[in-house]
């Protein structure tokens, strides 16, 4: 059973930059790809960015084209997503993703379509 560690976030004031990190626990990542998502209070969760693991390409939403960076490491078995010019509505509960079988790209923004998860981390961005 894969399951994912992760780690960052916080408490930053809008503007400031947060970088969370999402490795296996002690063994290779074995997905197709790693999708970040979020989730505010009250909201549902929402995708965030994701990355193919083998190829590397990524996926974004687009109200965070710029401002976020999904990346892997392949020797640390970790996947990163820097967060700069963070915004108040960026604020909430950050959750990793395993995706294990190949989907198309729609299915990558589908946290449904995730077969296990890392245990969340909190980010509070202050206007």
């Amino acid at each position: 059973q894969e399951q994912l560690v992760q780690s960052g976030g916080g408490l930053v004031q809008a503007g400031g930059s947060l970088r969370l990190s999402c490795a296996t626990s002690g063994r290779p990542f074995s997905a197709y790809a790693v999708g970040w998502f979020r989730q505010a209070p009250g909201k549902e969760r929402e995708f965030v960015a994701a990355v193919t693991w083998k190829d590397g390409n990524t996926h974004y939403l687009d109200s965070i084209k710029g401002r976020f960076t999904i990346t892997r490491d392949n020797t640390k078995n970790t996947v990163f997503l820097q967060m700069n010019s963070l915004k108040p509505e960026d604020t909430g509960i950050y959750y990793c993703g395993g995706l294990r079988t190949p989907a198309p790209d729609f299915g990558l923004k589908m946290s449904a379509a995730y077969d296990y998860w890392g245990q969340g981390t909190q980010v509070t961005v202050s206007s």
